[in-house]
C-alpha cells in the first residue's frame, strides 16, 4: 500500500513526462503492488447531431482504437522508463465521451484457500453461467464487493495510510525499510 504523497509524486511524474498532446487531460494514475493503470481523457468523434447510439458507439470505439495505435510508441517509450523507475508494470487507458478502455493490463495471480461453503457458492456462478472458472467466478465476487462498498473500501486505504505515518514516526522506524511498502520512488 503507498500512501497519498507517495500517490502524488507518481501522478506528478506521469504529469511532467506524458507528452503535452497525448492526452487532453490526465483522468487517474492507480497503482498497486504489480501495476501502474493511467488513465488518460481523449477528444470524442464529431458525430452529426441525431446519430444512433449504435453509431455513436462504433465512432467511440473507432477514436479509441486509432488513439491506441497512433500513440503506441510515445506510451511504451514512457512505460518502458516508469517500469525501470517504479519497479511495476505501466498499463494504460482511455476515456473518451463518457467510456472508458483499459489497454492490456495486468491480471497478477492470487492465491487463496477456501473451505467448501465457499468453493461452492463459486461453483453455482460457474453452474448459472455467470463465469467460466473458479478464478473468473471469484473476480466476479471482488468486482461485486468492489462495486458495492467503495466508500468502506476507501475509509480503510485511509486508515491503512494512517497506520503507516503512525509507524515512520515511530522508535524503530529510523534505518529500518519495511519491504511491503513499495514506495514508487525507490530506486
Amino acid at each position: 500500500m503507498i500512501t497519498d504523497e507517495q500517490r502524488e509524486k507518481l501522478r506528478g511524474w506521469f504529469t511532467g513526462r506524458l507528452p503535452d498532446d497525448l492526452f487532453e487531460a490526465l483522468v487517474e494514475v492507480v497503482v498497486d503492488r504489480e501495476e501502474i493503470t493511467v488513465i488518460g481523457r481523449i477528444p470524442g468523434p464529431r458525430l452529426a447531431e441525431g446519430v444512433s447510439a449504435a453509431e455513436r458507439e462504433a465512432a467511440v470505439q473507432g477514436r479509441i482504437q486509432e488513439f491506441r495505435e497512433r500513440t503506441r510508441e510515445d506510451r511504451v517509450e514512457v512505460a518502458r522508463e516508469a517500469e525501470h523507475k517504479f519497479r511495476r508494470k505501466v498499463s494504460w487507458g482511455v476515456e473518451c465521451d463518457g467510456d472508458r478502455a483499459l489497454f492490456t493490463h495486468v491480471a497478477a495471480p492470487v492465491m487463496t484457500r477456501l473451505r467448501q461453503p465457499e468453493r461452492q457458492v463459486l461453483d453455482t456462478l460457474i453452474a448459472g453461467g455467470v463465469a467460466r472458472s473458479r478464478s473468473d467466478a471469484l473476480a466476479w465476487c471482488v468486482r461485486l464487493v468492489q462495486r458495492h462498498t467503495d466508500d468502506w473500501l476507501a475509509e480503510l486505504r485511509e486508515s491503512l495510510e494512517h497506520v503507516q505515518r503512525v509507524r515512520e514516526r515511530g522508535p524503530d522506524s529510523e534505518g529500518v525499510a519495511d519491504s511491503s511498502a513499495g514506495d514508487p520512488e525507490d530506486e
